[in-house]
């Protein structure tokens, strides 16, 4: 199916109609374990869903078909998905270089987590391919990104990395959460893994936790598949289930989260209230070219600062109606937080944190028009 274009593989990639029934959607088969013909003999190669169950089968093959990659692997959350790729790759005494902007749960999987089973990282701004070459050491085995990158919507050119990285004898991780596989594969462009919390814009109904991996390399697959199983953070059926069911309309979803999006950035830059918007598609973006080269479009996530410091951006947040105050992203609903206090409190006192007068928004699929009025509101 890989010839297909991306519309069509969301829809029909890993998801054959069923042989049993001829049901057009995958079954959900909430079930443990299964029936062997004589000992060893596995239908499918099917035994205890923890190794490997029909509905996650479906979703991974049809993660692997989106990203252009040759394994995908489906995790109970983001988290799991990057916890299972760093014990993977990495062993005491190795070195990652992760962004100076990123999510707060994967700072903290290094700085709380990861640092003390013997793992050293360091800090580097990977939209600056100098800075990185600068943050590279003898151990060096992985490069995190990502691109946009959460919350500044800061972008990095994920073939240049690529190339800093291999020649280092590295590994380029991308996490490709904010632009989805629709807008950007980052395999294509030279990257050895990707990460996705599924729970964003895959998922893109806020009814769902997930995370997965996707990489081209089938050797790293394999260890990958041998880890995810050996840990065991898999994603359940029904989960599966419901991420594959909203990545049918993953490409029209994120055309109208783009659209919206680039209407909220320009009426923001326009705001006398509005010191500073973090949008890719602005032409003032000093990542916009990149992003332009890189993306089909620039996402559904805008980020900016208000006059007046903190106070001010949290009651922003408050008095926000239509755009719901809450964590996370990339649902159909348009979403409202303060960064600082919530998603990446994780990240204070570090080089990681955020300006305190940051707002985050997740813009929905709403009319836009409903939208600009609310924020309108809200910046009064």
């Amino acid at each position: 199916m890989s010839h297909q274009h991306f519309e069509t593989l969301a829809i029909h990639a890993g998801q054959e109609p069923d042989a049993a029934t001829g049901a057009v959607v995958p079954p959900i088969h909430q079930v443990s374990t299964y029936k062997q013909d004589g000992v060893g003999g596995l239908r499918g190669g099917y035994e205890y869903s923890r190794s490997a169950n029909p509905t996650r089968t479906a979703l991974e093959e049809n993660l692997a078909a989106l990203e252009g990659g040759g394994r995908g692997l489906a995790f109970a959350s983001g988290l799991a998905a990057e916890d299972c790729l760093l014990r993977t790759l990495l062993t005491p005494g190795d070195h990652v270089v992760i962004p100076n902007d990123a999510y707060g749960g994967t700072f903290r999987l290094f700085a709380k987590v990861v640092e003390r089973w013997g793992v050293e990282w360091s800090v580097a701004d990977t939209s600056d391919p100098e800075a990185v070459r600068a943050a590279l050491r003898d151990r060096t085995k992985v490069v995190w990104v990502e691109t946009p990158s959460n919350p500044l919507l800061g972008i990095t050119d994920i073939a240049q990395l690529a190339d800093i990285a291999r020649t280092a004898g590295a590994r380029l991780v991308v996490d490709n959460t904010f632009a989805s596989p629709y807008l950007q594969q980052p395999l294509a462009l030279g990257a050895d893994v990707v990460v996705h919390s599924t729970t964003k814009y895959m998922g893109g109904h806020s009814d769902v936790v997930g995370g997965a991996l996707v990489t081209a390399d089938a050797g790293l697959g394999e260890e990958l598949a041998f880890h995810q199983n050996a840990m065991g953070a898999i994603a359940g059926p029904f989960d599966s289930w419901l991420v594959l069911r909203g990545i049918k309309t993953l490409a029209v979803r994120m055309d109208r989260h783009s659209a919206n999006a680039a209407r909220v950035a320009e009426m923001l830059v326009a705001h006398g209230k509005v010191t500073e918007v973090f949008y890719p598609g602005l032409p003032s973006h000093p990542g916009h070219e990149t992003a332009a080269k890189q993306m089909r479009s620039f996402g559904g996530m805008v980020s900016f600062r208000v006059a007046g410091g903190e106070e001010a951006a949290v009651e922003v947040c408050n008095r926000a109606e239509l755009f719901t105050l809450g964590e996370s992203l990339g649902g159909v609903e348009s979403l409202i937080e303060h960064p600082g206090r919530m998603t990446h409190a994780s990240a204070a006192g570090s080089a990681l944190e955020v300006p305190a007068d940051l707002v985050r928004l997740s813009v929905g699929i709403e009319s836009v028009d409903d939208l600009l009025a609310d924020l309108t509101a809200a910046l009064r």
